[in-house]
């Protein structure tokens, strides 16, 4: 990745720049809000359940079930924002998502709740949890029309999702402490449902939904969008799910790493380091004007953290682990930011919230192939190998995804002129 000289420092646009932008800081903050209920939902739920049932495995069930359907369902749901605009799709989508975590919590509150039923509402939540990190990165796109700023306001939104899912778990403990299990699942509720009304009803939301005009005769006709017809954004989309399936594979592998060494308490450590690098790494990249283009970009991060994962894999002592994984964690806020870059620049305005949950979608749908696969060969292999097979899935998609593209320009999505980036 190439960066510019430092003779322009002074038109490299800053975070402040960013939040003082009209109508963002509102936004932003509105969304945080309810976004930090995902942080905290998944560790609640399974602590909840498994209190009301004392069971471990209806406890994962339940949170494997909400996960899935909330993953899987996701391009649907945004493809709905898309159609009718956030306004008229978000409020009743939160309030039933609100309404089944509060039943849930009900339900768990006291001991001897059936398993099935818990399922059931779990699978209910998922469906209908609400895109509010779609929603948000579809509104900085229209909040920020310069590229270079919207790269650091993709950029600060990254860095401050990371910092959510390190919060989250945090403010459960401190709930569970004092009370129960269930009341940290009924906050997450009241948490999202609170951040969504602000966020619908703030400025930056549009009032009137536009509706997009004729499409092209050779255009997709349908509001839903399909990765096929899309090469640019299917590539990144195979990239984010290889770096989804890396980062799966490192929890469980850290966990056996420090087991074998009889320091499993310090597990926290090392997922601390790769949170604490993503942060780093997401700040220095949106402050860095870069020459080279998304697409470059996307296939050296992502190599990068691969590169770093196969070492880590043969660190003799637990420090260097964290330093390693600290180093992979660099690349990993720069390869999410740019492929939300991507996929924005591949659709047309319409189907923006779409694109970019399909990168969501496949993220953490890699992420939760990446801890099933590996746990198959955890205890099988060497550990180091371990580490070299789970990183190789990033690897070689960059490598495929860094191939000469096609002289062939897709019709309809280049209507926003060349992928910037330079």
């Amino acid at each position: 990745m190439l960066a510019s000289s430092s003779s322009t420092p002074s038109r490299t646009p800053s975070y402040a720049t960013v939040l003082r932008t009209p109508r963002a800081a509102r936004a932003f903050g509105a969304a945080l809000l309810g976004r930090l209920s995902y942080g905290m939902v998944p560790l609640a739920m399974l602590l909840a359940v498994r209190d009301a049932t004392g069971s471990y495995s209806a406890a994962g069930a339940a949170t494997a079930l909400f996960g899935a359907a909330s993953v899987f369902l996701s391009p649907a749901r945004a493809a709905l924002i898309d159609r009718f605009g956030p306004r008229r799709v978000l409020p009743p989508m939160t309030g039933l998502y609100a309404a089944v975590l509060a039943v849930l919590a009900l339900a768990t509150w006291r001991p001897g709740a059936p398993p099935f039923a818990l399922g059931v509402l779990a699978v209910a939540a998922g469906v209908v949890t609400p895109p509010l990190g779609p929603v948000m990165r579809t509104l900085w796109s229209a909040l920020v029309p310069d590229r270079e700023l919207l790269r650091r306001a993709y950029s600060l939104d990254g860095v401050a999702e990371e910092l959510l899912y390190v919060t989250g778990p945090l403010l459960v403990g401190l709930i569970v402490r004092t009370g129960r299990p269930a009341a940290a699942v009924l906050a997450g509720a009241l948490l999202v449902f609170t951040g969504t009304l602000a966020l619908v009803s703030s400025p930056a939301v549009p009032r009137e939904h536009a509706r997009p005009g004729p499409a092209p005769a050779d255009a997709p006709a349908a509001h839903r969008l399909r990765l096929h017809g899309i090469p640019e954004l299917r590539r990144t989309v195979l990239v984010t799910a290889a770096v989804g399936i890396c980062l799966g594979a490192l929890d469980l592998l850290v966990v056996a790493f420090t087991e074998q060494r009889g320091q499993a308490a310090a597990v926290s450590w090392v997922l601390a380091a790769l949170s604490a690098g993503s942060a780093v790494g997401g700040l220095a990249y949106g402050a860095v004007r870069w020459k080279s283009t998304n697409r470059t970009r996307l296939v050296a991060a992502a190599a990068g953290m691969s590169a770093a994962l196969t070492v880590a894999g043969l660190s003799p002592r637990l420090y260097v682990l964290v330093a390693v994984v600290a180093v992979a964690g660099l690349f990993v806020a720069p390869v999410l930011t740019t492929a939300y870059l991507i996929a924005d620049e591949s659709v047309d305005p319409a189907r923006r919230t779409q694109a970019g949950a399909w990168v969501n979608t496949a993220f953490n749908a890699g992420a939760s192939g990446g801890t099933a696969a590996v746990g198959l060969l955890v205890g099988r292999l060497p550990l180091a190998l371990c580490f070299a097979l789970a990183a190789a899935p990033a690897l070689l998609c960059a490598a495929a995804s860094a191939r000469p593209r096609s002289r062939r320009t897709e019709t309809g999505v280049r209507g926003r002129g060349r992928v910037s980036g330079a």
